[in-house]
């Protein structure tokens, strides 16, 4: 498959955004871990402000990352939500509440538990009614992300938003789903080539194959930790094309390669 990318976005620990990452992503400046600060999102209404956790404030706040970049309106702009996780924390509190004496779960809690959930609440934010998908391929979601909006792109000649993104687990969840850190990347993926493309891609399914690894040790650490990170090798060769292929770990022993040339 191929298409081109009009815009990305990213947020994670020390990666405050595409305009402050890109020098990083290209190794011009060295990466520095910081806290992520999770955002008051003005686009929400104050009532859905108040019930958004934070997997759906990462998944916005990063989408909105690529739009700025794009200059686009999002109104008829379908999306593809990736995510390996959805909301840990909130699946972690019901699982609590289920195991107590007293069995009742708040509806909200429970809409918020949906895998969908950050879908609804972009958009309630953006006040788009295009169309959306969201999926989950446990630590290969990226990778599948990528599949569905690329085949979208193919198939209906139309721009996609891709979101991939994770939150860590809290404990005793943790223990057996240990990501630590969070993280999320976007990218605006289109038919043909516009004013504003940073790199053609060219997607190619393979079997078997070593995944690219960031050559920054921390950024590394960071791609093995959480799902959404396996998108950082394609960030970084966004960041610098034109690249050699980079390799994307995807379901079965399967890999996708992926190629990125300037525009």
């Amino acid at each position: 498959m191929k298409c081109f990318v009009e815009a990305a976005g990213v947020v994670a620990p020390g990666l405050a955004g595409w305009q402050k990452s890109r020098a990083i992503l290209a190794g011009e400046v060295a990466y520095r871990f910081e806290e992520f600060a999770a955002p008051k999102l003005d686009v929400l209404p104050p009532v859905e402000r108040r019930r958004t956790g934070l997997p759906a404030k990462l998944a916005i706040t990063v989408g909105q990352d690529a739009l700025l970049q794009s200059g686009r309106t999002v109104a008829s702009l379908a999306t593809v939500f990736a995510s390996s996780d959805s909301d840990g924390e909130l699946i972690n509190e019901i699982c609590k509440t289920l195991a107590g004496a007293e069995r009742r779960i708040s509806p909200t809690r429970f809409h918020n538990s949906v895998h969908n959930a950050a879908a609804g609440y972009w958009s309630i934010a953006t006040g788009s009614h295009a169309s959306s998908t969201s999926l989950c391929a446990l630590d290969w979601s990226v990778a599948a992300g990528l599949v569905e909006a690329a085949s979208q792109v193919a198939a209906d000649r139309e721009d996609v938003l891709l979101i991939a993104y994770d939150v860590p687990y809290p404990e005793p969840l943790l223990d057996a789903r240990p990501v630590k850190y969070l993280f999320g990347a976007a990218f605006l993926l289109a038919h043909d080539r516009g004013g504003h493309s940073i790199a053609a891609l060219e997607i190619k399914l393979k079997r078997g194959g070593e995944a690219t690894r960031m050559h920054d040790p921390l950024l590394e650490e960071l791609r093995r930790d959480n799902p959404a990170a396996r998108a950082l090798p394609l960030l970084a060769a966004l960041a610098n094309p034109p690249q050699g292929p980079i390799v994307i770990e995807y379901v079965a022993g399967n890999a996708l390669e992926i190629t990125a040339t300037s525009c």
